[in-house]
């Protein structure tokens, strides 16, 4: 279902003394453009699909925050608001593997969060959305973090981008929390930069990557060719830290005050694509890799209501909050329930350059979803149905339409406890889940189950359910895939 609706933007009071913090969109009338667009994904980490203006269920009270955040409404506005989004796998590695290939996580290797010890990456044979706009001209930058691998091989460098400014891992990969862990260092391409010992330290972080792609999209921009900048914010992931002109009065209002800070990096960005005079031939993605990480409580961001988060299947794990915004392609205002996937990104980016068809024993996942952005009336989502993994090979759950079947297992919850305060983390427990299907127009809480009315879906479904075994494998059947390829491994 697409809707049309110009949202009003949201005005608020902004921390500090950042000179302009709302960005006022570009106008709604540019000009549709003939040349290759270029493309901003801005990429948080860990944010809740209720963490941004215009997202949750209705009836689902919003943070107090969400009315703080002027420039994510402006972007709004001026593109179209994707409430059926979905990340290809609720935790942090594999949800960044798909969205840059094209590829359900498993396909190419990489399931779950990679550790500061882990000896595998991304492996030189998947081609990245770097690579694949690299061979069409584009120049490229990774800011933030990475996640795909530490060693030399796998440094964002050797895998399309020009320029790289980040870190390699998730940043409570440090030894506060790990005690052992190797120390944090930022890094300029494969060169090793400062390390990263305190929480002073982390709330630079946003404003160190923020001015480095604002410098990237000026430099590129006067050069001439189209630029792919891809910011990943290390934020809202624990240890949650806010840059000095964002510190809240109180420790209890730091969630809020790190996501007023994103909103701020928004605005920094959109402007500068204003002052380039790009911003009416630039794509423009806000999203994020996963649901909120619930066990910390008022550290952690909200899910819309949706159930459950992080490192779960269920909606509030794989659904985040997307906004696209692409003058002349994208209506404002729209707001729309089609479902889509980060890994249909690479996809719609590969038809717009015209780029040359993937290779046969390489295949992705993704689709074009260009129609989806442009909010046709009656559009629908190009995939017969859509598969959601998490933890190895696990297959979890099958959205297909209205309808999601999730499928036994066991999933972890916090099982109505409330999370932790000011940084504590509360423990999960695991509970056996049933099989069940949910009418996700109906139900989005997926609270439910429907399936002994509807076995004709639940036969459809399982079509699509065994065809994803056969093809990606699935360890709780103990099914092997012969599609799955492996990742690269570490040569020192």
């Amino acid at each position: 279902m697409v809707t049309l609706a110009v949202l009003a933007i949201l005005t608020g009071a902004s921390s500090g003394g950042c000179a302009s913090p709302t960005h006022t969109p570009t106008p709604a009338s540019a000009p549709r453009t003939t040349t290759r667009p270029n493309l901003v994904v801005i990429y948080c980490d860990d944010m809740g699909w209720g963490d941004v203006p215009g997202f949750g269920l209705e009836g689902h009270t919003p943070p107090s925050y969400t009315r703080q955040m002027p420039n994510l409404s402006g972007l709004a506005a001026s593109g179209a608001r994707f409430r059926h989004y979905y990340t290809a796998q609720p935790v942090c590695s594999a949800s960044r593997a798909a969205l840059l290939t094209g590829c359900y996580s498993n396909r190419v290797g990489i399931n779950g969060a990679l550790m500061s010890d882990s000896k595998i990456g991304i492996a030189a044979e998947e081609r990245t959305l770097a690579e694949l706009l690299d061979d069409a001209g584009y120049t490229t930058l990774m800011a933030g973090k990475w996640h795909l691998g530490h060693f030399p091989q796998f440094n964002p460098t050797h895998h399309g981008f020009d320029e790289f400014y980040g870190i390699l891992y998730s940043s409570d990969m440090w030894p506060p929390r790990f005690g052992k862990a190797p120390p944090l260092h930022l890094y300029s391409g494969i060169e090793r930069g400062e390390e990263i010992s305190n929480l002073e330290g982390q709330g630079l972080l946003t404003g160190k990557f923020t001015a480095r792609t604002c410098d990237f999209i000026r430099r590129s921009a006067a050069a001439g060719p189209p630029f792919f900048a891809y910011l990943a914010h290390p934020q809202p992931h624990t240890p949650i830290a806010a840059g000095p002109e964002f510190q809240p009065a109180s420790r209890g209002e730091l969630y809020g005050a790190v996501m007023r800070e994103i909103d701020w990096s928004v605005g920094e960005v959109l402007r500068t694509l204003d002052e380039c005079g790009a911003a009416d031939n630039t794509i423009v993605m806000f999203t994020s890799d996963n649901g909120p990480w619930l066990p910390f409580g008022t550290d952690a961001g909200d899910a819309g209501g949706l159930r459950e988060g992080k490192g779960t299947t269920f909606e509030g794990g794989v659904r985040a909050p997307c906004i696209v915004r692409w003058p002349g392609h994208v209506p404002a205002g729209c707001v729309s329930d089609v479902p889509w996937m980060s890994i249909d990104l690479f996809a719609t980016m590969a038809a717009i350059v015209e780029a040359p068809p993937v290779a046969v024993d390489r295949p992705i996942d993704g689709l074009d979803v260009r129609r989806v952005w442009a909010c046709e009336p009656g559009v629908e989502s190009p995939h017969d149905a859509l598969w959601f993994y998490y933890h190895a090979s696990h297959l979890e759950g099958v959205r297909m339409g209205r309808w999601k079947l999730s499928l036994p297992r066991k999933s972890r919850t916090l099982d109505g406890k409330p999370g932790g305060v000011d940084g504590a983390e509360v423990a999960y427990v695991e509970k056996q889940v049933p099989l069940a299907l949910f009418d996700l127009e109906a139900d989005p809480t997926e609270s439910v189950d429907v399936s002994a009315a509807h076995t004709d879906v639940v036969a459809a479904i399982m079509k699509h359910v065994e065809a994803a075994r056969a093809d990606l494998g699935d360890a709780l059947t103990n099914r092997d895939g012969p599609g799955r390829r492996a990742p690269g491994r570490a040569t020192e």
